[in-house]
């Protein structure tokens, strides 16, 4: 890696200074790093790695971040194939991946919670450019927070991204509270399993669908109904009605029993939304219009016919909801269990195996 790593002097003015006034002075200035850049849609083949791949400089509120594990998420399969190319491909080449975990080289002026030297772990949000395959990444202050002492970094890795999409639906949008009935449809993946997680941690009532592999974990994490998709009626099987469902597979079927589910004036959440697929096929300036038109249609028509409301969820930077992931994942509440890692430069590798569902649980890159 052909890279330039300066490093200020401590400074000691009137007689001495603290030892925080010393770490917010220190500084790390990397002019360049390895990074796995995207130059074109395509399979796994197209992934580059490179070594001198220019690092941006910091704005006041970012913070430079040395990484040691990253996550791979079906977002960033799905972009290397195509999927947002309305968005990304005027961009090209952009670095892919969100999921972060590793030590902070340097922050900018403003920022206040962090300091160099620190473990943190966090995610980007996903329309970011500049992804988080690389030796350094650049992430918002508020989009990182420590990490637990308890677990690695190719743990940690594997939790902000997923457990943060799953923290928009039910906290956010949904607000579930204690007592509360929840059903995830897909339970077994990294979202559906952080979702039943927060949910439990809120003292909700938790069902699920997932696959037979998965129902041990599940109902070990404190779901009291894990019913198998592969060899039951799960719309026979699942009972009463919700005060909130997250569907993480999206599909017509999955979308009319989550609906017929839940309770008057209930949430119904899907990660499947259609903004960027009908962007990608008509153009941002049709592509967004037919979206919003299409969501507000649904959501008419739900909130009439079955008295809920219906939306389509998307991960998004939440320091209040990133605190709290890491409170869980510091007390093993929270947790994203890893299948298998692979360093950085067999990232080829990693995304065929994902492709071809070789894998089927959470692959980390490893940075060193």
């Amino acid at each position: 890696m052909r890279s330039l790593l300066r490093r200020s002097t401590e400074m000691v003015l009137n007689g001495g200074m603290s030892k925080i006034g010393v770490s917010q002075l220190r500084r790390s200035m990397v002019t360049s790093c390895r990074a796995v850049l995207l130059p074109r849609f395509g399979g796994p083949e197209v992934l580059d790695l490179r070594d001198d791949v220019d690092v941006p400089h910091l704005k006041p509120n970012e913070v430079l971040v040395r990484a040691r594990a990253v996550s791979v998420n079906p977002l960033d399969t799905r972009m290397r194939a195509g999927y947002g190319r309305s968005i990304y491909e005027p961009l090209l080449p952009v670095i892919l991946g969100r999921d972060i975990s590793g030590e902070i080289a340097a922050v900018g002026n403003s920022v206040r919670s962090l300091t160099v030297g620190q473990e943190v772990f966090g995610a980007l949000h996903p329309t970011a450019v500049r992804g988080t395959y690389t030796d350094y990444a650049i992430l918002a202050e508020d989009e990182l927070t420590l990490k637990p002492e308890s677990i690695s970094h190719v743990e940690a890795s594997a939790i902000p991204f997923a457990a943060l999409t799953a923290w928009r639906a039910l906290r956010s949008t949904a607000r579930i509270k204690q007592g509360q009935r929840v059903l995830v449809v897909g339970g077994g993946g990294a979202v559906g399993f952080s979702a039943i997680q927060l949910a439990v941690a809120v003292g909700c009532h938790v069902s699920t669908t997932c696959g037979g592999e998965s129902i041990d974990r599940i109902l070990a994490a404190g779901a009291e109904q894990a019913v198998d998709y592969t060899s039951e009626d799960y719309e026979a099987s699942i009972k009463g009605y919700f005060d909130a469902v997250l569907d993480t597979i999206g599909v017509p079927e999955t979308e009319r029993m989550g609906i017929n589910l839940l309770k008057r004036g209930g949430h119904y959440m899907t990660l499947q939304g259609e903004a960027a697929s009908l962007a990608d096929m008509y153009g941002l300036a049709i592509g967004i219009p037919i979206a919003t038109a299409m969501l507000a249609s649904k959501q008419i028509q739900y909130r009439f016919s079955h008295g809920i409301e219906y939306s389509w969820t998307y991960m998004r930077a939440d320091a209040e909801g990133l605190h709290e992931i890491r409170r869980l994942s510091e007390v093993g509440k929270l947790k994203v269990p890893v299948e298998k890692t692979f360093p950085i430069a067999q990232v080829r590798e990693a995304h065929e195996a994902k492709d071809k569902r070789i894998i089927s649980g959470k692959v980390v890159l490893e940075l060193d």
